[in-house]
């Protein structure tokens, strides 16, 4: 039986789907945006401060599924310019305390809402 989780600590899904859905100890986040919840305004006052609020999103979720970012097992970083790596990189790997996902980042024509960055993960407690 899958379990589906949303939370009001992060934005409300713009489609037809779940912030996350837990299945056999598996949690699988749809991506997020740097949608603050609290006003439903996107920040995007700057590549960082639009990565921090990714990460604030994507730890609300986790918190609200009872994982933690040390539960993390593969991440999917979307970015609108491949030349925001340096400092997307920099900001995520800041949320994590040590044995990093698995990970890929991809640069895309496009993203939601006209934002820089989206990012996606999967968590697992066994």
């Amino acid at each position: 039986m899958n379990k589906i989780i949303n939370t009001t600590n992060a934005p409300a899904p713009i489609g037809p789907y779940n912030q996350a859905v837990i299945a056999n100890g598996f949690l699988f986040m749809s991506g997020q945006v740097a949608i603050n919840p609290a006003n439903g305004e996107i920040v995007k006052s700057s590549i960082a401060e639009e990565t921090h609020q990714v990460m604030r999103n994507i730890k609300s979720v986790l918190l609200e599924a009872g994982y933690g970012f040390e539960d993390v097992v593969k991440t999917t970083i979307f970015l609108s310019d491949m030349d925001l790596f340096a400092e997307v990189n920099e900001i995520y790997g800041s949320y994590f305390e040590h044995n990093f996902p698995a990970r890929e980042t991809v640069a895309v024509k496009g993203l939601p809402k006209g934002v820089n960055v989206e990012i996606s993960m999967t968590a697992y407690k066994g």
